[in-house]
């Protein structure tokens, strides 16, 4: 049934329309506001953290003379006029590379592992009491508050070079966040299974494994495999403290100013992670019936 404001008196249709303009000159006002408070707090942080916009103008031929220089080859050539000299070599950078996914993979293994086993007790639906829960959610915000490559530098310290110190570092920040993602996933789960369970008596881990898991386990699988992304990322620099990895080969690449050597090693991890990016998007496809992404 549609109503049509010529059945209302002109006196009422007037002050219909004046009621609007109204609401949508406050709506406007308000959103006027908001604008120039975040532009007023941006430009409060960016002095605060001194980003100077006539620093980054002077100094930006630098950064564009770098990407220059590390696309030319000792003889002053380009670097895609001679693969071989450019990818010299490309044996040691490839062990290097399937080091970093491997204590990519391991690290992210572990930390899904042990993000599985806590997040039931972070969960404020189905933490069995609120002191676990607490504590829990504490032990995964320090997991992932402290930086990856800060564990790593800890670790190296303790254990020594080499890659376990990065697939401890991995393994580590990967509980705090696959955590508090795994947590907040099953936080939306539908309660109804839950209930059916528990009112034919069920344990709290038969309740957990009959109406939680059948929920949850496509989004701990998506959120998992996402993680391994990240953390293939995270590892391609794990070695600029000795963790293991290319990123040990390129900090001493970047050190030692082998420009050719520094383009090579980046452009074979771009390589690594856009085909990683590709095969977890088609693992997702086939493992929750999406479209394939591309």
């Amino acid at each position: 049934m549609t109503i049509s404001l010529s059945s209302y008196p002109p006196q009422q249709i007037a002050a219909l329309e004046a009621a609007y303009d109204a609401a949508v000159a406050r709506k406007r006002l308000r959103f006027a506001a908001g604008l120039v408070v975040f532009v007023a707090l941006l430009i409060v942080a960016s002095l605060g953290a001194e980003v100077a916009p006539r620093i980054f103008v002077d100094k930006i031929g630098n950064f564009v003379g770098y990407f220059d220089r590390i696309l030319n080859l000792d003889t002053g050539s380009r670097v895609w006029t001679d693969p071989a000299e450019w990818f010299w070599g490309w044996q040691k950078w490839l062990k290097l590379l399937a080091e970093t996914l491997l204590l990519s993979y391991v690290g992210t293994t572990i930390g899904a592992v042990g993000a599985f086993s806590l997040n039931f007790f972070a969960a404020t639906n189905l933490s069995p009491h609120p002191g676990p829960r607490f504590v829990v959610r504490r032990v995964m915000e320090f997991c992932r508050t402290v930086p990856s490559i800060v564990f790593a530098l800890i670790f190296v310290i303790a254990f020594g070079l080499g890659p376990m110190a990065g697939v401890l570092a991995i393994a580590i920040h990967s509980i705090g966040a696959l955590g508090k993602l795994y947590s907040e996933q099953a936080e939306n789960i539908d309660m109804k299974p839950l209930e059916g369970v528990r009112s034919t008596g069920a344990s709290w881990m038969s309740s957990i494994r009959f109406a939680v898991l059948p929920q949850v386990m496509p989004g701990f699988a998506s959120y998992t495999l996402l993680r391994f992304e990240i953390n293939v990322r995270e590892a391609s620099v794990m070695g600029f403290v000795g963790a293991g990895g290319i990123g040990q080969e390129l900090v001493g690449a970047v050190r030692k100013f082998f420009y050719s050597d520094v383009s090579a090693i980046l452009l074979m991890i771009i390589v690594t992670v856009f085909i990683i990016d590709i095969l977890t998007g088609w693992l997702r496809g086939r493992l929750f019936g999406v479209e394939q992404r591309t």
